[in-house]
């Protein structure tokens, strides 16, 4: 079958000052995105469209995009603040796109099949691209899915994290409950809450924004975007995100959500201290052999 993946990487520019600052985290100087490009090639996939800024396409070409040419379809679709429906204007003040249920809405016209979303500066693993895509081969047309990750390997030692913690019900899932300053604490994983803390089991899986959708949830963004806008469109930052979108389409029972789990570890810079573990942790996978000396 054929498989599309989007990779959000609108908001590169802006969180790291210009592309030239993207972190090489690989031997030989490579950013996560190219590895998420190659095991979506390896897993199947049969197009990756980079969501990205106009005003740094042709950097991000030369810099990125062309690394993949002749190795798999690869498109382009650009995130702008302006691009809502003519019924809607941007208010005066405004200065940020609408989040990412937007970024994935910039697609529309680029997708003709099934499709997975990631972001742009986060390590997935092989087994999360393998995993995605046989359970497109087994689900409903018009189901979605979602690889999550328990949550011990996604922690961070160097501070907490935010994570949204998913409750499922015969591998379905019913709800994603955000949680905020996240820890390993004595071995132990707690987060706070109102100057109390709280134990999460080390297996609780959380979601890490490894998303799949049918061809037909592109319809459905278009009509929940129109109703996002209607309600929060003058505001100055309002954000229009993947898990408030989803959670809105499993309790008016649209679409039903399959939670995954894969054997792959997930991992990305939280903070700067984090990078090199990072580092090291792509160069052990080099040397096992998970990853050839050069990607391309």
């Amino acid at each position: 079958m054929k498989l599309s993946l989007i990779i959000m990487a609108a908001g590169m520019g802006s969180r790291y000052g210009g592309l030239k600052q993207i972190d090489s985290l690989g031997p030989n100087g490579e950013i996560l995105m190219e590895y998420a490009v190659y095991d979506a090639i390896r897993a199947g996939f049969s197009k990756v469209i980079f969501v990205i800024r106009k005003d740094f396409e042709n950097e991000f070409k030369d810099k990125i995009g062309n690394k993949f040419k002749g190795s798999i379809h690869v498109c382009y679709a650009f995130q702008a603040l302006d691009d809502i429906p003519k019924a809607f204007q941007v208010p005066e003040g405004r200065v940020k796109p609408w989040g990412t249920g937007q970024a994935i809405l910039s697609c529309k016209d680029l997708v003709n099949e099934p499709f997975v979303v990631q972001n742009a500066d986060d390590f997935y693993g092989y087994d999360a691209y393998k995993t995605i895509f046989s359970a497109f081969n087994n689900i409903n047309n018009n189901d979605g899915c979602l690889v999550g990750y328990p949550i011990f390997k996604t922690l961070s030692p160097h501070g907490s994290v935010t994570r949204g913690l998913c409750k499922s019900t015969n591998g379905l899932l019913q709800q994603i409950d955000e949680r905020m300053k996240i820890e390993n604490k004595d071995g132990k994983i707690i987060y706070y809450e109102d100057e109390e803390s709280f134990f999460i089991d080390d297996q609780s899986i959380c979601s890490m924004n490894f998303w799949g959708f049918p061809l037909s949830y592109m319809k459905t963004l278009e009509n929940e975007f129109v109703n996002f806008l209607t309600k929060h469109g003058s505001e100055l930052k309002s954000e229009w995100l993947i898990p408030d979108i989803v959670d809105n389409s499993i309790k008016n029972n649209e679409t039903d959500f399959h939670v995954l789990s894969c054997e792959s570890n997930w991992f990305g810079v939280t903070y700067p201290e984090d990078k090199p573990r990072v580092i090291k942790l792509l160069s052990d996978l080099h040397e096992q052999g998970e990853y050839p000396s050069k990607l391309w």
